[in-house]
């Protein structure tokens, strides 16, 4: 029997990657996982919430709750995204039965790479990528999800694949959402530093499982001209060749 999955897409990975959302879906369905994604998805609101704007935040959770309350598991591509979903039962403390419902959701709610690795008890998906990696820990996805060892442990298995771990890997890439809009010449100074990190390191291409990150550190390495490729985890666990 097939385990089903909702595929939470998330604005990004819809908008400026959907290769992303493609070999999520194809590493789901090779490993045992029947797929869906329900159109009726919308943003998680997590800008929304971010910024202070709870009210209107708890009508997106509630969307975003009846959309996916009959999914047996939802995997999303975005530590941030499923941070945020597990933030959903603190909207709701004075509607018991929102909350409940909230709570109901965020226990079946995985990141990616939680899901292959904790749910379905995978570490090795068969993946060859001979290329010097490092990685990039985003910060909603470690210290709010708590998500930290499985990215590492999923990479390690990759056959030809050299890992090096990213120093001051535990900073922020000064994305942090609205944050890079309204303090654009710190997170200009955050980006830098961390493009100088990954520089240390020689690798080839900054993976990461947040298409947040990547957009901002992979923007900043194009307008430098570096030679380094960022890609999201999905796709270089993907890759057969």
């Amino acid at each position: 029997m097939r385990m089903k999955v909702s595929l939470y897409i998330t604005c990004l990975a819809d908008v400026f990657y959907p290769n992303v959302g493609k070999h999520v879906v194809e590493l789901l369905e090779r490993n045992g996982c029947e797929v869906d994604v329900p159109q009726q998805q919308t943003c998680c609101g997590q800008p929304a919430y971010n910024s202070g704007y709870h009210k209107e935040t708890s009508e997106v959770a509630k969307h975003t709750i009846r959309t996916f309350e009959e999914a047996d598991y939802v995997v999303i591509p975005s530590g941030s995204c499923g941070a945020m979903i597990h933030e959903y039962p603190h909207l709701f403390n004075e509607e018991p039965e929102w909350k409940m419902r909230a709570e109901s959701l965020a226990k079946k709610t995985f990141e990616f790479t939680q899901f292959i690795v904790n749910v379905l008890g995978i570490e090795d998906l068969g993946a060859v990528f001979p290329k010097k990696v490092t990685y990039h820990t985003s910060c909603h996805m470690t210290r709010l999800l708590g998500v930290k060892d499985t990215p590492i442990k999923l990479l390690n298995r990759v056959k030809g694949l050299e890992f090096t771990s990213l120093p001051n890997k535990e900073t922020c890439c000064g994305f942090g959402g609205t944050f890079s809009v309204k303090m654009v010449p710190i997170s200009e100074q955050m980006v830098n530093e961390k493009i100088e990190h990954i520089e240390e390191t020689d690798a080839e291409v900054l993976v990461g499982a947040d298409c947040g990150c990547l957009m901002n550190i992979g923007g900043r390495i194009n307008r430098q001209g570096k030679p380094i490729k960022v890609m999201h985890i999905a796709e270089v666990l993907n890759t057969r060749s």
